[in-house]
């Protein structure tokens, strides 16, 4: 009987063991492919920071246009963004059910809007705008740095990102009440994006905040910035299901499902005015405060800090100013005679034309080929848009120049400040100083590097933490910014706890989510929970097997988009294959595979591990690789049997056509007028050396214009990218 539960003792802890395994492995598909999308949005982000650079507008025009295009709403004044957004003109229609506002807000108002959203009833546009406008005038009284302090309540709740997912937020006011003045909140940013009630959360969080001003408290988040909002989710899967790509939704790969989203939801639930409320938001955004201190011993902040970050310098800075982190870009020594523009936008300089060739002689530009006859519109628009694949790419490689080199001074840590001038300087260092709080993750190493997986902010190690606890005299840190499996994490020996609350956000069961109460001896307890009715209806049979259940579909979920990761770089597997197959035989070692697809992939993942779930077993150890990707191109492929190659490029392009049709896009109503494609083909022309009269511009945007409205639609924008690229 000893040997016995000896062995079934043996068993269990295998099997344990193979779970926490499978597990780790499925979190760790899920955070590097979040992870490899933010990169994504900033390698974007900067080739058109490039662009924008080394244009030098011709017109006032086009200098106008490219204001609205990358200045959005930047240089509006007080006057005139009260003006533009003016509420008090609107009327609310008799027939409108939903629940009524009235300043000042009482609890009544909160409690009325909790149950509205509850039944999915909507806001009037009015309201929204008025809420708004009442949240800045009361964040412009803030600091930059609020103080919380435990004597005027029994206890702080602080609460890390929400997403977007309005369940979480009603469980959390379910288990631990609402707010009131003796119960005080933090909430600690990203409250919107990847869910979709983004807009709901904002709504009952300004609601009370203008309610108890003394009792909620909200931090900035990453993703409270309008360009990290600007790569919304068209849900570019229905699409391709629409077409033949996908048999049914419920092959959607995780990355076309895991999309940012707040710009698109703001406009698809107020078609009228959510031009109007999305200027608003993006104004009461730059004006929410920076961080938290709770009884000047406990700093919550979002992302992190870095061995630069100084209180001092963050509680001076104008926090209003920085409407977007990402455009806090500059460009140093490298491009030493191309004049640094402010950040935002705010410098009116202009490029000086020799440095554009300064900078342009740093990689070789492509020559355009000769230009058919304007005869043949059809293969004039193929050589037109060849011609700017091929400037995009050498683009991108002076872009990309800054991560190999520091000449360039980019959205990151890597920044070197030290040859910037005065003015210069002190703007900058104020700009990374946010950056750093906004986008920066621990680690257990020591010292601080460069945050490359983000591609933005910085990793701190312990003994930067040790420093910054001292150098202020704080007991510990309270930071979100990073999904953790049971909600709440503790790293740097205690002294650095990372709080989530947006429970299943990669997939049903992938996480909990927890918020943390600290009373008066600040001593940390957490709630968790997990918003799943799923698991509320299960037997208590089905109980016991839900755990096994839920790793088996999330784990599922996970391979399912690494396969969508893997199949979108085919071109580059099949070259980074072949380097180890010297002999030509279509074959390679297993080790060398795994090697392959990482120097691909970058993910940073243990692919000897996970090659059982991607590649089947062999017995000589040899992998047929173009056999496997074949089998990777049939789960992908249409009944249709659209071309491999083709649709490889969609999938690998489609979030930054998403972004790039947005941009254009500057009024967020779903379509490109002619007008905005006109302008922006000036600003890639003017750089790219492609000389197109007006008459070719106007042909080749009237060749995308399939249904012939006068405008473009997205549908329209990739269905020109799929045929030119089925063409060639």
């Amino acid at each position: 009987a000893f040997k016995a539960a000896v062995l079934i003792q043996r068993w269990y802890r295998r099997y344990v063991a193979r779970l926490e395994m499978r597990r780790r492995c499925t979190w760790r598909i899920f955070q590097s492919i979040e992870y490899a999308c933010e990169q994504d949005q900033i390698k974007l982000h900067n080739f058109f920071s490039y662009l924008m650079d080394h244009f030098t507008p011709s017109s006032s025009k086009e200098r106008d246009f490219i204001s609205r295009m990358f200045i959005s709403g930047e240089s509006f004044k007080e006057a005139e963004l009260e003006k533009y957004c003016d509420y008090e003109s609107m009327e609310v229609p008799d027939s409108y059910t939903g629940p009524h506002l009235s300043f000042p807000l009482l609890p009544d108002h909160a409690t009325a809007l909790l149950e509205a959203f509850k039944q999915k009833q909507q806001l009037h546009a009015r309201y929204v705008l008025n809420l708004l406008h009442e949240t800045r005038k009361h964040l412009k009284q803030l600091p930059n740095i609020s103080h919380v302090s435990t004597c005027y309540s029994e206890e702080v709740t602080v609460c890390g990102d929400l997403h977007g997912q309005l369940d979480d937020l009603f469980l959390i006011f379910y288990k631990n009440g609402l707010p009131s003045p003796s119960k005080s909140y933090v909430f600690n940013g990203d409250f919107v994006d990847r869910g979709k009630q983004s807009l709901e959360i904002l709504i009952i969080l300004f609601t009370f905040l203008l309610i108890y001003p003394k009792e909620v408290h909200l931090n900035r988040g990453n993703h409270e910035d309008h360009m990290v909002n600007l790569r919304y989710g068209l849900w570019v899967g229905l699409i391709a299901m629409r077409r033949g790509f996908l048999q049914n939704p419920t092959e959607l790969p995780f990355s076309c499902s895991f999309s940012y989203g707040f710009t698109k939801e703001v406009m698809q639930k107020y078609k009228v005015h959510g031009k109007k409320i999305l200027k608003m938001i993006q104004n009461v955004f730059c004006w929410l405060p920076l961080a938290t201190l709770i009884d000047q011993k406990v700093l919550i902040i979002h992302g992190g800090i870095s061995d630069t970050t100084d209180l001092d310098m963050l509680e001076k800075i104008q926090r209003n100013k920085f409407i977007s982190v990402l455009r806090g870009k500059k460009r140093k020594e490298s491009y030493r005679n191309v004049e640094i523009q402010e950040i935002n936008g705010e410098s009116k300089a202009e490029a000086d034309p020799a440095g554009n060739e300064t900078a342009l002689s740093l990689c070789p530009q492509p020559r355009p080929a000769q230009a058919p006859s304007m005869a043949n519109k059809l293969e004039f628009s193929r050589w037109v848009r060849q011609t700017v694949q091929e400037q995009i790419e050498w683009c991108r490689r002076l872009v990309d120049i800054s991560e190999s080199e520091e000449e360039e001074l980019t959205y990151s840590s890597m920044v070197s400040l030290t040859d910037l001038d005065g003015p210069c300087w002190t703007r900058q260092e104020e700009w990374k100083q946010i950056l750093d709080i906004l986008w920066s993750d621990p680690m257990p190493q020591e010292g601080c590097r460069v945050n490359t997986v983000r591609g933005g902010g910085c990793y701190f190690g312990p003994d930067v933490t040790g420093k910054i606890l001292e150098k202020y005299n704080l007991q510990f840190l309270i930071r979100s910014h990073e999904c953790k499996q049971e909600g709440y994490e503790f790293c740097h020996n205690r002294k650095v706890l990372t709080i989530f609350s947006a429970s299943n956000y990669y997939e049903i069961g992938s996480n909990r989510g927890a918020y943390v109460k600290l009373g008066p001896d600040l001593v940390p307890h957490f709630v968790q929970y997990q918003a799943n009715k799923t698991a509320h209806t299960l037997t208590m049979t089905q109980r016991q097997d839900f755990p096994v259940a839920l790793i088996s579909r999330v784990e599922e979920s996970a391979f399912r988009a690494l396969r969508e990761k893997l199949f979108a770089h085919t071109s580059a597997l099949i070259s980074a294959f072949k380097a180890y197959d010297k002999d030509n035989t279509g074959r390679i070692t297993l080790s060398n595979w795994a090697t392959a697809v990482e120097s691909v992939l970058h993910l940073g993942l243990p692919w000897r591990m996970l090659r059982p779930q991607l590649v089947r077993s062999t017995a000589d150890g040899m992998l047929e690789y173009k056999s496997w990707l074949g089998d990777l191109a049939m789960e992908q492929r249409s009944q249709e049997h659209i071309q491999s190659s083709l649709l490889e490029v969609i999938y690998r392009n489609r979030s930054n056509l998403e972004t790039i049709f947005r941009i254009i896009d500057r009024d967020h109503s779903g379509l490109i007028s002619f007008e905005e494609f006109h302008q922006t083909w000036k600003l890639f022309s003017s750089h790219m050396n492609i000389e197109l009269t007006d008459d070719g511009i106007n042909d080749l945007v009237r060749s995308i214009d399939f249904n012939k409205d006068g405008n473009i639609d997205f549908n329209e924008f990739l269905e020109a990218f799929r045929l030119v690229k089925q063409s060639q």
